[in-house]
């Protein structure tokens, strides 16, 4: 028995989310389906964590156990050529049979990109925004969520995560080109929806929808039959996974 792990990148525009769902486009099904026509064997993929629908990904990893003896070189190569182009493999390795590609991850990082003037080209790669924004009073707003919170009230009700308790190590609020802002949000885990909500509240509160201390409740009375404020995911991407 051998443990392989991938690692990949993804345009989630044309999945429904990344678990995998009986009679839709998704792309731990469409991985399997890959796997399958190559090993001959049917695979549990185990994965990092899983982006909802339409959600992107630069850097994901997985891992699943095989029999088959096909050398990694030689599976990177006739996955990435089985797969649909809207997946990227850019590697394949062997790695210890301990080596949980879920469990294993000491961190996890989302990249948010936002921008005033999307154009019809970038609706699916860029979250709109209603005016530019300014990122030190961005950054102002949603440093409240650094550090161990019960992030209850940040979550999608249909969430299946047992444990609200999760840690934000690092935010940061940054300009990118063409008038485009970055969020780049790193803990230790997330839950279902959790950046979406997490972005679409810090964003009522910056242009007034919501007050000031909204995001200071949510956090010191957590309650997941809370309001919750989901901003469009088409700029969202998994930035990277360290173990």
């Amino acid at each position: 028995m051998r443990n392989i792990k991938l690692i990949y990148q993804y345009d989630g525009s044309d999945f429904f989310g990344f678990q995998r769902q009986p009679d839709r486009r998704t792309v731990q099904g469409e991985l399997e389906k890959g796997l399958y026509k190559i090993i001959r064997e049917r695979v549990n993929l185990i994965s990092s964590g899983r982006t909802d629908r339409g959600v992107h990904a630069v850097k994901q990893v997985s891992n699943f156990t095989t029999d088959s003896k096909i050398p990694t070189n030689r599976l990177v190569y006739a996955l990435d050529n089985i797969t649909p182009k809207d997946i990227k493999i850019l590697k394949v390795e062997e790695v210890d049979m301990e080596f949980h590609s879920r469990f294993s991850a000491k961190t996890r990082a989302y990249e948010f990109i936002l921008t005033p003037r999307r154009s019809v080209f970038e609706s699916r790669y860029l979250t709109e925004v209603k005016e530019k924004i300014d990122v030190d009073k961005l950054y102002d707003i949603m440093k409240v969520f650094l550090g161990r919170h019960n992030f209850d009230g940040f979550r999608m009700t249909d969430c299946g995560g047992n444990n609200p308790i999760r840690e934000i190590f690092e935010i940061r609020c940054y300009e990118k080109e063409n008038h485009k802002i970055g969020i780049y949000i790193k803990g230790n885990a997330f839950l279902k929806t959790q950046i979406r909500i997490m972005v679409g509240s810090s964003l009522a509160v910056y242009f007034n929808e919501r007050s000031r201390d909204y995001l200071l409740k949510k956090l010191e009375t957590p309650n997941p039959k809370d309001e919750k404020i989901v901003v469009d995911g088409a700029g969202l991407y998994l930035y990277e996974i360290n173990y």
